[in-house]
Protein backbone atom coordinates (compact mmCIF):
# COMPACT_ATOMS: atom_id res chain seq x y z
CA UNK A 1 0.00 0.00 0.00
CA UNK A 2 1.10 3.55 -0.73
CA UNK A 3 0.58 5.80 2.29
CA UNK A 4 0.72 9.59 2.40
CA UNK A 5 1.37 11.74 5.48
CA UNK A 6 0.50 15.38 4.70
CA UNK A 7 1.20 18.37 6.91
CA UNK A 8 -1.77 19.62 8.92
CA UNK A 9 -3.02 23.04 7.81
CA UNK A 10 -5.67 23.80 10.44
CA UNK A 11 -4.60 26.85 12.51
CA UNK A 12 -2.96 25.77 15.75
CA UNK A 13 -2.73 22.11 14.74
CA UNK A 14 0.85 21.04 15.43
CA UNK A 15 0.46 17.27 15.43
CA UNK A 16 1.33 14.84 12.67
CA UNK A 17 -0.26 11.46 11.93
CA UNK A 18 2.98 9.45 11.80
CA UNK A 19 6.36 9.45 13.50
CA UNK A 20 9.67 7.83 12.57
CA UNK A 21 8.71 4.98 14.93
CA UNK A 22 5.48 4.16 13.06
CA UNK A 23 6.94 4.91 9.62
CA UNK A 24 9.69 2.37 10.27
CA UNK A 25 7.06 -0.28 11.06
CA UNK A 26 5.01 0.60 7.98
CA UNK A 27 8.05 0.38 5.74
CA UNK A 28 9.04 -2.95 7.36
CA UNK A 29 5.58 -4.21 6.39
CA UNK A 30 6.42 -3.36 2.74
CA UNK A 31 4.30 -0.20 2.52
CA UNK A 32 5.54 2.88 0.66
CA UNK A 33 5.31 5.99 2.85
CA UNK A 34 5.46 9.53 1.48
CA UNK A 35 5.72 12.33 4.06
CA UNK A 36 5.14 15.93 3.06
CA UNK A 37 8.23 18.01 3.68
CA UNK A 38 7.89 19.87 6.97
CA UNK A 39 4.93 17.78 8.20
CA UNK A 40 6.65 16.94 11.46
CA UNK A 41 8.45 20.21 12.21
CA UNK A 42 5.90 21.40 14.80
CA UNK A 43 6.20 18.01 16.53
CA UNK A 44 10.00 18.30 16.64
CA UNK A 45 10.44 15.74 13.86
CA UNK A 46 12.68 16.93 11.00
CA UNK A 47 12.41 15.51 7.49
CA UNK A 48 15.74 13.72 7.98
CA UNK A 49 14.25 11.63 10.80
CA UNK A 50 11.41 10.46 8.56
CA UNK A 51 13.84 9.74 5.72
CA UNK A 52 16.08 7.73 8.05
CA UNK A 53 13.03 5.63 8.98
CA UNK A 54 12.48 4.79 5.32
CA UNK A 55 9.95 7.41 4.21
CA UNK A 56 10.11 9.37 0.98
CA UNK A 57 9.93 13.14 1.45
CA UNK A 58 7.64 14.86 -1.02
CA UNK A 59 5.33 17.76 -1.73
CA UNK A 60 1.75 18.15 -0.50
CA UNK A 61 0.49 16.90 -3.86
CA UNK A 62 2.69 13.81 -3.61
CA UNK A 63 1.56 13.05 -0.06
CA UNK A 64 -2.12 13.49 -0.93
CA UNK A 65 -1.65 11.49 -4.12
CA UNK A 66 -1.19 8.15 -2.35
CA UNK A 67 -3.80 5.41 -1.90
CA UNK A 68 -4.21 5.92 1.83
CA UNK A 69 -3.85 9.24 3.64
CA UNK A 70 -3.17 9.43 7.37
CA UNK A 71 -4.26 12.72 8.93
CA UNK A 72 -4.89 14.27 12.29
CA UNK A 73 -7.82 16.46 11.18
CA UNK A 74 -10.32 16.27 8.32
CA UNK A 75 -9.13 17.62 4.96
CA UNK A 76 -9.41 21.37 4.55
CA UNK A 77 -11.47 22.74 1.65
CA UNK A 78 -8.38 23.50 -0.45
CA UNK A 79 -7.00 19.98 0.04
CA UNK A 80 -9.86 18.21 -1.75
CA UNK A 81 -8.37 19.22 -5.09
CA UNK A 82 -5.34 17.05 -4.21
CA UNK A 83 -7.38 13.96 -3.30
CA UNK A 84 -8.32 11.37 -5.91
CA UNK A 85 -11.60 9.48 -5.90
CA UNK A 86 -11.17 6.15 -4.13
CA UNK A 87 -8.56 7.47 -1.69
CA UNK A 88 -8.77 6.15 1.87
CA UNK A 89 -8.55 8.89 4.52
CA UNK A 90 -7.97 7.99 8.17
CA UNK A 91 -7.96 10.52 10.99
CA UNK A 92 -10.01 12.43 13.55
CA UNK A 93 -12.59 13.44 10.96
CA UNK A 94 -15.44 14.49 13.29
CA UNK A 95 -18.23 11.94 12.76
CA UNK A 96 -20.83 14.57 13.77
CA UNK A 97 -19.91 16.98 10.97
CA UNK A 98 -22.53 15.91 8.44
CA UNK A 99 -21.53 18.61 5.95
CA UNK A 100 -17.92 17.48 5.78
CA UNK A 101 -18.89 13.80 5.62
CA UNK A 102 -21.12 14.59 2.64
CA UNK A 103 -18.22 16.49 1.06
CA UNK A 104 -15.88 13.52 1.50
CA UNK A 105 -18.51 11.20 0.04
CA UNK A 106 -19.05 13.49 -2.96
CA UNK A 107 -15.31 13.28 -3.71
CA UNK A 108 -15.46 9.48 -3.64
CA UNK A 109 -13.34 9.10 -0.52
CA UNK A 110 -13.41 6.17 1.86
CA UNK A 111 -13.17 7.89 5.23
CA UNK A 112 -12.57 6.47 8.71
CA UNK A 113 -13.13 8.67 11.78
CA UNK A 114 -11.01 7.16 14.55
CA UNK A 115 -12.81 9.04 17.34
CA UNK A 116 -15.95 7.02 16.49
CA UNK A 117 -14.32 3.73 17.55
CA UNK A 118 -16.33 1.95 20.27
CA UNK A 119 -14.90 2.15 23.78
CA UNK A 120 -14.27 -1.56 24.16
CA UNK A 121 -11.22 -3.45 25.38
CA UNK A 122 -10.38 -4.53 21.83
CA UNK A 123 -10.41 -0.92 20.62
CA UNK A 124 -8.33 0.50 23.47
CA UNK A 125 -5.09 0.65 21.49
CA UNK A 126 -6.90 2.72 18.81
CA UNK A 127 -8.71 5.06 21.20
CA UNK A 128 -7.54 8.44 19.95
CA UNK A 129 -9.92 10.32 22.23
CA UNK A 130 -8.37 8.78 25.32
CA UNK A 131 -4.76 9.15 24.19
CA UNK A 132 -5.25 12.82 23.35
CA UNK A 133 -7.51 13.63 26.32
CA UNK A 134 -4.88 12.23 28.67
CA UNK A 135 -2.38 14.76 27.32
CA UNK A 136 -4.98 17.55 27.39
CA UNK A 137 -5.76 16.95 31.07
CA UNK A 138 -2.08 17.21 31.94
CA UNK A 139 -1.52 20.37 29.92
CA UNK A 140 -4.67 22.00 31.29
CA UNK A 141 -3.28 21.97 34.82
CA UNK A 142 0.06 23.40 33.69
CA UNK A 143 -1.63 26.22 31.77
CA UNK A 144 -3.90 27.04 34.68
CA UNK A 145 -0.97 26.99 37.11
CA UNK A 146 1.00 29.29 34.83
CA UNK A 147 -1.85 31.81 34.73
CA UNK A 148 -2.62 31.59 38.47
CA UNK A 149 -0.71 34.30 40.31
CA UNK A 150 0.05 32.24 43.39
CA UNK A 151 1.76 28.97 44.32
CA UNK A 152 -0.01 25.65 43.84
CA UNK A 153 1.41 23.77 46.89
CA UNK A 154 1.38 24.82 50.50
CA UNK A 155 4.75 26.33 51.42
CA UNK A 156 6.17 27.10 54.85
CA UNK A 157 8.77 29.83 54.51
CA UNK A 158 10.63 32.23 56.77
CA UNK A 159 8.27 34.93 55.51
CA UNK A 160 5.20 32.96 56.48
CA UNK A 161 3.00 30.12 55.24
CA UNK A 162 1.49 30.05 51.75
CA UNK A 163 -1.77 28.12 51.48
CA UNK A 164 -2.22 25.43 48.85
CA UNK A 165 -4.37 26.32 45.86
CA UNK A 166 -7.89 24.92 45.85
CA UNK A 167 -8.84 23.33 42.54
CA UNK A 168 -12.25 22.25 41.24
CA UNK A 169 -12.30 19.84 38.29
CA UNK A 170 -15.59 19.43 36.44
CA UNK A 171 -15.86 16.12 34.61
CA UNK A 172 -13.88 13.01 35.47
CA UNK A 173 -13.33 11.34 32.15
CA UNK A 174 -9.80 10.65 30.91
CA UNK A 175 -8.89 14.35 30.80
CA UNK A 176 -10.39 15.10 34.19
CA UNK A 177 -8.70 12.18 35.91
CA UNK A 178 -5.32 13.13 34.44
CA UNK A 179 -5.92 16.71 35.57
CA UNK A 180 -6.59 15.47 39.11
CA UNK A 181 -3.41 13.39 39.10
CA UNK A 182 -1.30 16.26 37.77
CA UNK A 183 -2.76 18.82 40.17
CA UNK A 184 -2.14 16.44 43.07
CA UNK A 185 1.53 16.18 42.10
CA UNK A 186 1.72 19.97 42.15
CA UNK A 187 0.29 20.08 45.66
CA UNK A 188 -3.21 21.46 45.09
CA UNK A 189 -6.25 20.61 47.23
CA UNK A 190 -8.72 19.14 44.76
CA UNK A 191 -12.47 18.65 44.48
CA UNK A 192 -14.03 16.99 41.45
CA UNK A 193 -17.50 16.35 40.12
CA UNK A 194 -19.09 14.15 37.48
CA UNK A 195 -22.62 13.04 36.69
CA UNK A 196 -21.56 9.38 36.71
CA UNK A 197 -21.47 7.88 40.22
CA UNK A 198 -19.16 5.12 38.99
CA UNK A 199 -16.20 7.53 38.83
CA UNK A 200 -16.35 8.45 42.52
CA UNK A 201 -13.88 5.70 43.44
CA UNK A 202 -11.47 6.77 40.70
CA UNK A 203 -11.63 10.40 41.81
CA UNK A 204 -10.97 9.54 45.43
CA UNK A 205 -8.18 7.10 44.57
CA UNK A 206 -6.29 10.00 42.96
CA UNK A 207 -6.57 12.11 46.10
CA UNK A 208 -9.53 14.37 45.27
CA UNK A 209 -12.82 14.85 47.08
CA UNK A 210 -15.92 13.83 45.10
CA UNK A 211 -18.71 16.42 44.98
CA UNK A 212 -21.84 14.32 45.24
CA UNK A 213 -25.20 15.53 43.93
CA UNK A 214 -27.72 12.91 45.13
CA UNK A 215 -30.16 11.39 42.65
CA UNK A 216 -33.82 11.88 43.48
CA UNK A 217 -35.55 10.03 40.65
CA UNK A 218 -35.01 6.75 38.78
CA UNK A 219 -34.61 8.76 35.58
CA UNK A 220 -31.65 10.63 37.06
CA UNK A 221 -30.01 7.37 38.16
CA UNK A 222 -30.48 5.82 34.71
CA UNK A 223 -29.16 8.81 32.75
CA UNK A 224 -26.17 9.11 35.12
CA UNK A 225 -24.87 5.72 34.01
CA UNK A 226 -23.82 7.29 30.69
CA UNK A 227 -23.44 5.39 27.45
CA UNK A 228 -20.30 4.01 25.81
CA UNK A 229 -18.08 5.55 28.48
CA UNK A 230 -19.53 9.04 27.95
CA UNK A 231 -21.75 11.17 30.13
CA UNK A 232 -25.29 11.98 28.97
CA UNK A 233 -27.28 15.19 29.33
CA UNK A 234 -28.80 15.09 32.81
CA UNK A 235 -32.40 16.13 33.61
CA UNK A 236 -32.95 19.84 34.24
CA UNK A 237 -33.68 19.50 37.97
CA UNK A 238 -30.45 17.58 38.61
CA UNK A 239 -28.50 20.18 36.62
CA UNK A 240 -30.06 22.91 38.76
CA UNK A 241 -29.00 21.16 41.97
CA UNK A 242 -25.50 20.59 40.62
CA UNK A 243 -25.24 24.26 39.61
CA UNK A 244 -26.15 25.32 43.15
CA UNK A 245 -23.44 23.07 44.63
CA UNK A 246 -20.86 24.14 42.04
CA UNK A 247 -21.66 27.79 42.70
CA UNK A 248 -20.87 27.37 46.39
CA UNK A 249 -17.66 25.39 45.78
CA UNK A 250 -16.53 27.75 43.02
CA UNK A 251 -16.59 30.67 45.44
CA UNK A 252 -13.84 28.90 47.41
CA UNK A 253 -11.86 27.63 44.41
CA UNK A 254 -8.69 29.23 43.07
CA UNK A 255 -8.67 27.22 39.83
CA UNK A 256 -11.51 25.50 37.97
CA UNK A 257 -10.91 23.15 35.05
CA UNK A 258 -13.96 22.12 33.05
CA UNK A 259 -13.78 19.06 30.80
CA UNK A 260 -17.45 18.17 30.22
CA UNK A 261 -18.26 17.18 26.64
CA UNK A 262 -21.15 15.22 25.15
CA UNK A 263 -20.27 13.86 21.68
CA UNK A 264 -22.18 15.59 18.92
CA UNK A 265 -23.88 18.08 21.23
CA UNK A 266 -23.23 21.53 22.60
CA UNK A 267 -21.19 21.41 25.78
CA UNK A 268 -23.26 21.83 28.97
CA UNK A 269 -22.97 25.09 30.89
CA UNK A 270 -21.34 24.31 34.24
CA UNK A 271 -19.98 27.70 35.31
CA UNK A 272 -22.51 30.51 34.84
CA UNK A 273 -21.67 34.19 34.66
CA UNK A 274 -23.22 34.61 38.09
CA UNK A 275 -20.80 32.00 39.44
CA UNK A 276 -17.84 33.77 37.80
CA UNK A 277 -18.94 37.00 39.48
CA UNK A 278 -18.90 35.23 42.85
CA UNK A 279 -15.37 33.85 42.44
CA UNK A 280 -12.29 35.37 44.07
CA UNK A 281 -10.33 38.00 42.10
CA UNK A 282 -7.38 36.35 40.35
CA UNK A 283 -9.07 32.95 40.17
CA UNK A 284 -8.61 30.92 36.99
CA UNK A 285 -11.06 28.95 34.83
CA UNK A 286 -9.74 26.74 32.05
CA UNK A 287 -12.53 25.67 29.70
CA UNK A 288 -11.52 22.60 27.71
CA UNK A 289 -14.94 22.44 26.02
CA UNK A 290 -14.70 25.90 24.49
CA UNK A 291 -14.77 24.64 20.89
CA UNK A 292 -18.13 22.94 21.53
CA UNK A 293 -19.76 26.02 22.98
CA UNK A 294 -17.90 26.00 26.29
CA UNK A 295 -18.73 24.96 29.86
CA UNK A 296 -18.60 28.67 30.72
CA UNK A 297 -20.49 31.19 28.56
CA UNK A 298 -17.71 33.76 29.00
CA UNK A 299 -15.01 31.59 27.41
CA UNK A 300 -13.52 32.66 24.08
CA UNK A 301 -11.86 30.08 21.86
CA UNK A 302 -8.09 30.40 21.67
CA UNK A 303 -8.00 33.33 24.08
CA UNK A 304 -7.38 34.09 27.74
CA UNK A 305 -9.73 36.82 28.88
CA UNK A 306 -10.38 38.49 32.24
CA UNK A 307 -14.05 38.72 33.19
CA UNK A 308 -15.22 39.97 36.58
CA UNK A 309 -11.63 39.71 37.83
CA UNK A 310 -11.32 36.04 36.82
CA UNK A 311 -8.89 34.69 34.20
CA UNK A 312 -10.80 32.50 31.73
CA UNK A 313 -8.67 30.35 29.41
CA UNK A 314 -10.47 29.03 26.33
CA UNK A 315 -8.27 26.31 24.84
CA UNK A 316 -9.94 23.49 22.95
CA UNK A 317 -6.87 21.81 21.44
CA UNK A 318 -4.58 21.31 24.41
CA UNK A 319 -3.03 18.14 23.04
CA UNK A 320 -1.54 20.17 20.17
CA UNK A 321 0.44 22.11 22.78
CA UNK A 322 2.31 18.89 23.64
CA UNK A 323 2.83 18.02 20.00
CA UNK A 324 5.73 15.57 20.22
CA UNK A 325 4.09 13.15 22.66
CA UNK A 326 0.61 13.75 21.26
CA UNK A 327 1.84 12.78 17.79
CA UNK A 328 3.67 9.75 19.15
CA UNK A 329 0.56 8.39 20.87
CA UNK A 330 -1.80 9.31 18.05
CA UNK A 331 0.38 7.70 15.39
CA UNK A 332 0.42 4.44 17.39
CA UNK A 333 -3.39 4.54 17.52
CA UNK A 334 -3.44 4.97 13.74
CA UNK A 335 -0.97 2.13 13.20
CA UNK A 336 -3.08 -0.26 15.25
CA UNK A 337 -6.20 0.74 13.32
CA UNK A 338 -4.46 0.08 10.00
CA UNK A 339 -3.97 -3.54 11.05
CA UNK A 340 -7.75 -3.98 10.90
CA UNK A 341 -8.12 -2.88 7.28
CA UNK A 342 -4.90 -4.16 5.69
CA UNK A 343 -4.38 -7.82 4.84
CA UNK A 344 -1.02 -9.64 5.15
CA UNK A 345 -0.26 -8.85 1.50
CA UNK A 346 -0.66 -5.12 2.15
CA UNK A 347 -4.00 -4.69 0.42
CA UNK A 348 -7.04 -2.81 1.71
CA UNK A 349 -9.79 -5.02 3.17
CA UNK A 350 -12.87 -3.37 4.67
CA UNK A 351 -14.58 -5.96 6.84
CA UNK A 352 -18.13 -4.70 7.42
CA UNK A 353 -18.56 -7.41 10.08
CA UNK A 354 -15.89 -5.86 12.30
CA UNK A 355 -17.52 -3.62 14.92
CA UNK A 356 -14.60 -1.18 15.02
CA UNK A 357 -14.38 -0.87 11.24
CA UNK A 358 -18.10 -0.35 10.76
CA UNK A 359 -18.30 2.19 13.62
CA UNK A 360 -15.53 4.35 12.16
CA UNK A 361 -16.45 4.12 8.47
CA UNK A 362 -18.12 7.40 7.51
CA UNK A 363 -18.44 7.05 3.75
CA UNK A 364 -17.32 4.87 0.85
CA UNK A 365 -18.02 4.72 -2.87
CA UNK A 366 -19.86 8.03 -2.80
CA UNK A 367 -22.28 6.85 -0.12
CA UNK A 368 -22.61 8.37 3.36
CA UNK A 369 -22.67 5.45 5.78
CA UNK A 370 -22.99 7.29 9.07
CA UNK A 371 -26.34 9.00 9.52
Amino acid sequence: MKIGIPAETRPGETRVAATPETVKKLVAAKHVVVVQSGAGISSSIPDDAFAAAGAQIGTAAEAFGQETILKVRAPAAEEYALLKSGTVVIGMLNPFDAENIALMASHGLTAFALEAAPRTSRAQSMDVLSSQANIAGYKAVLMAANTYQRFMPMLMTAAGTVKAARMLIMGAGVAGLQAIATAKRLGAVIEASDVRPAVKEQIESLGAKFLDVPFITDEEREVAQGVGGYARQMPADWMRRQAELVHERAKLADIIITTALIPGRKAPILISEETVKAMKPGSVILDMAVDQGGNCPLSESGKTVIKHGVYIIGEGNLAALVAADASALYSRNVLDFLKLIVNPEGGLVINREDDIVVATLLCSGGEVLRK
